[in-house]
């Protein structure tokens, strides 16, 4: 058998590449369902994703290995006899545990969360949505009295179907806020802190390690989160070196010298980036915005959007010149504010605002939220070395130009928008001591024409406030 096998299963599809021959092919890509039973709540099918990623494995036919990247916070319960998920997946994005989330807080746990955990409480990390899941999802208390119940990121179910091994990585388990960040390890403080029975979790392994076999033959060598399988096939080793990963959010990762801790000034997360086998563990800090290129899609679904064409060929002076502004807080602010009541909003519109305006002005915002994040970074680690972007977003021109005025420097545009799966075959060539490498293209360096002028920063600056304050009206 030949060939490396890399499965990105992402929050609204799933792709696969193959290696063979020293090129790197697409295999296929499936969309699933996104499912919303009531404002605020986010779930997937897990059964209709295992069906993806086991038609993807049989298209690839036999090949010596394969790594998979995972939504990071997304969570699944289900039964380690049967494989039977127990209720639908709850995605990264849901925000049904907000309650649960406010009691918590009240009881002043949240100082050991951040010590140990290094993040916030937030309904965006998996361990509230697992309690979710052992209170509600259908038979999850019987299932745990006799020893069967598993509950877990989505990476964990779906190695247990098709591998056979309940694991995680130590990079998804670092968005949980069940590991401690330093030991890489289940804390039993924290667990029970959010009442998650640490038994029913599934055991943390190095990012590149044995995860089993696929059926169709081929070892399971790596499995990382979708971000930081981005960060590492950006090619990011040094301290400083970032990347933004445009999907349906979009994410910062800039790596670290060490832990970083936790400030809750600037927002920013600290995670494990990845270890590689029995190595060190590699740390970063991490910004999200929660609606990136899902602003994208809800304006196809608003019919303002007939393909990718529309996100190109504006002219004159910027939407944000013009006075039109738009928040992407369609499921509340990330970082650096993390306020999950915050909600999208257009300003500034009047009679005369076309749809090619509100288009301009969603991308527009995208990136004022992007600079946003740098800004945080780069205050935090004393400068940024470099930014590399990928994904969807990264292939309209104005957006990067935009982006690179927004930021006032340069930023590299990779050759590819899906650096996830590149990411993931690195870490394959990593975790079998293969030295290849293979790139995306050559990078595309965007210069700003010039940097946005402070008083548009502040005029956006303005309405993320309001976007905050509506909420609390």
């Amino acid at each position: 058998m030949t060939g490396i096998l890399a499965l990105d299963q992402g929050t609204t599809g799933t792709k696969a590449y193959l290696w063979r021959d020293g090129s790197l092919r697409p295999l296929g890509r499936f969309t699933h369902r996104q499912i919303r039973p009531r404002p605020g709540w986010v779930e997937h099918d897990p059964v209709e994703i295992l069906g993806h990623l086991r038609s993807l494995a049989e298209a690839a036919g036999p090949v010596a290995h394969a790594g998979l990247a995972n939504q990071g916070e997304t969570v699944v319960a289900w039964d380690a006899a049967t494989l039977r998920p127990l209720h639908n997946a709850l995605v990264w994005q849901d925000e049904r545990t907000d309650d649960q989330i406010a009691a918590l807080r009240a009881t002043g746990v949240e100082a050991l969360i951040r010590a140990r955990a290094g993040l916030p409480l937030d309904a965006y990390f998996s361990a509230s949505k697992l309690r979710w899941l052992l209170d509600n999802a259908d038979g999850a208390q019987a299932l745990r009295a006799q020893g069967r119940l598993r509950l877990g990121t989505s990476d964990a179910f779906f190695l247990h179907a098709l591998t056979g091994r309940c694991a995680t990585d130590a990079s998804t388990a670092s968005r949980t806020s069940l590991m401690d960040l330093r030991t890489l390890a289940w804390d039993a403080e924290l667990c029970a802190a959010f009442g998650v029975p640490m038994e029913c979790l599934p055991e943390i392994r190095p990012t590149t390690a044995d995860f089993g076999s696929l059926p169709g033959g081929g070892q399971v060598v790596a499995s990382v989160v979708d971000q930081q399988a981005a960060l590492f096939g950006h090619g990011c080793g040094d301290t400083g070196d970032m990347k933004i990963t445009f999907g349906t959010g979009a994410f910062a990762l800039a790596l670290c010298d060490a832990v970083p801790a936790h400030r809750s000034a600037d927002g920013l997360l600290p995670t494990c980036a990845w270890r590689i086998g029995d190595g060190p563990a590699r740390y970063a800090l991490d910004g999200g915005i929660l609606t990136a290129g899902g602003a994208v899609e809800w304006l196809g679904e608003l019919g303002l959007l007939t393909g990718h064409g529309d996100l190109d060929g504006f002219v004159g002076p910027s939407a944000l010149e013009r006075g039109i502004v738009f928040v992407p807080a369609l499921a509340g602010l990330g970082c650096p504010h993390w306020d999950r009541a915050a909600r999208g909003c257009w300003l500034g519109l009047d009679l005369a605002t076309s749809a090619a305006d509100l288009r301009r002005a969603v991308l527009e915002g995208i990136a004022l939220r992007s600079a946003e994040l740098v800004r945080a970074l780069e205050v935090r680690l004393g400068g940024v070395r470099r930014i590399g972007i990928d994904g969807g977003l990264s292939r309209s021109i104005f957006f990067t130009r935009f982006l690179a005025a927004a930021l006032g420097r340069p930023i590299d545009v990779a050759g590819s928008a899906d650096m996830t799966a590149l990411g993931v075959l690195h870490l394959c060539l990593a975790a079998t001591g293969r030295g290849e490498r293979p790139g995306p293209g050559a990078a595309l360096r965007v210069e700003p024409e010039a940097p946005l002028d402070t008083r548009l920063h502040e005029r956006f600056g303005h309405a993320v406030a309001l976007s905050r304050s509506w909420a609390q009206a």
